[in-house]
């Protein structure tokens, strides 16, 4: 394949020339549409990450016709954007326009205006304070110059890229899949040891727990409370919020092993000293989310010691269960499964203190406790490193096929013959 840039003859034009906006609405009964960065135009029931609620009354909804280039305004900065293969309706956000002529491989194009180069220059172009606030205009869009090969070019490059591209999702969807499998292992390694213990040999008995099944004969069973202590954090009004003070600690705090201050309000501490001054962490405490999202246990600092964690944010103090042994619990399927039945019936996606006042443990003896914590460190260490491994070398096959594909639509490689 050569490398000589070969864009030199083609056609230079802007965007304005290329395509026109179109806003045909009032039909309801259409196939509400989605825009991604990664996949472009989708059916929206199509996927269950979008959480945007469609509203009950679609008659400001936009047609979109095969063929269409639809924009997503407030993220085309980040790709947000592409050429539809469906019919439907997208939101009245979206800028929807259609090519003015047909002589166009409608694949080329699609590349094209999802490509790095076009990206940077709708980022240039976006208005607003903040990135959060960005808007891509038409006016601003339509300025935008691009070069265009010949249209059996277009087709030959949209044929490369077929293929190119195929290859290297090809092997994305294998490191996905990869991953997907190695925290199953991670999350059934985590459960039997916590459940059963790590000696296969041992005698068992019936836990007497909800859905649980049977546990080594030698562990206790007993309630939750008796082994750890618990607290959620109070619930503090933005008013009283101040620039300094007291950190009050957020779910931004919490997101990894050690707690930082990252993303905390802080407190009065005349006012922390005579209303909150029970709830201040200590050194060594464990703090966990109570939302829907569990899986870090995060433990509090030198640097977090003394501030006050909000309301979602449980803090645990070990007693009978063992500090090492509590963070592997509160992971595991067992814990997640009491939780889950407590919670039945309920729309609360939280938990809190008083489910856990209700929830029972099959408890090992201490020195069993420390045995069980540091096999699932090493365990747990081996398999993290094979999924950072696996989603290193999908940032890199992205990151390839970004760069292949500016490459093709921008003329720097020559794809004809090998397509």
């Amino acid at each position: 394949m050569s490398t000589t840039v070969v864009a030199e003859s083609w056609t230079r034009t802007r965007l304005g020339w290329l395509l026109q906006p179109v806003s045909d609405r009032g039909h309801e009964d259409k196939m509400v549409l989605s825009v991604y960065r990664d996949h472009g135009v989708v059916p929206k029931d199509s996927r269950n990450d979008n959480f945007n609620r469609t509203p009950d009354n679609l008659s400001n909804y936009q047609l979109v016709q095969p063929g269409d280039l639809v924009v997503n305004r407030m993220k085309a900065w980040q790709g947000s954007l592409g050429i539809s293969k469906y019919q439907g309706i997208v939101s009245p956000d979206y800028e929807v326009l259609r090519p003015t002529v047909p002589e166009y491989d409608l694949r080329f194009l699609h590349s094209l205006l999802r490509s790095r180069p076009l990206i940077d220059q709708y980022a240039l172009r976006s208005t607003g304070i903040r990135p959060s606030q960005w808007r891509l205009y038409w006016d601003e869009m339509k300025t935008i110059e691009i070069s265009l090969p010949p249209v059996e070019q277009q087709c030959a490059i949209a044929d490369y890229l077929d293929c190119e591209t195929a290859r290297i999702d090809m092997l994305i969807e294998e490191q996905q899949r990869l991953i997907e499998m190695l925290r199953k292992r991670r999350g059934a390694a985590i459960s039997s040891a916590v459940a059963r213990g790590l000696d296969e040999t041992v005698v068992l008995k019936d836990s007497g727990l909800p859905g649980a099944g049977p546990v080594p004969a030698h562990w206790e069973v007993m309630p939750l409370r008796y082994t750890i202590s618990f607290q959620e954090g109070p619930g503090i009004m933005a008013a009283d919020f101040r620039d300094e003070g007291v950190p009050l600690l957020r779910v931004s705090c919490v997101r990894a092993a050690r707690s930082t201050l990252e993303g905390c309000n802080y407190l009065d501490p005349d006012d922390v000293a005579r209303r909150w001054s029970h709830f201040r962490v200590d050194l060594g405490d464990l703090l966990i989310s109570a939302s829907a999202s569990m899986g870090t246990v995060s433990e509090v600092t030198e640097e977090t010691a003394g501030a006050v964690p909000y309301t979602g944010i449980i803090r645990i103090k070990s007693g009978r269960m063992h500090k090492d042994f509590i963070r592997w619990f509160v992971v595991s399927g067992e814990f997640i499964d009491q939780v889950d039945s407590l919670k039945t019936g309920s729309t609360i996606q939280h938990f809190g203190p008083t489910h856990l006042a209700q929830m029972r443990v099959a408890l090992p003896p201490i020195d069993e406790q420390r045995q069980i914590a540091a096999y699932l460190d090493e365990q747990t260490a081996k398999i993290d490193t094979l999924i950072a491994e696996a989603e290193r070398f999908i940032e890199l096959s992205k990151e390839r096929r970004s760069a292949l594909i500016t490459a093709a639509v921008t003329g720097q490689i020559d794809v004809r013959e090998t397509a």
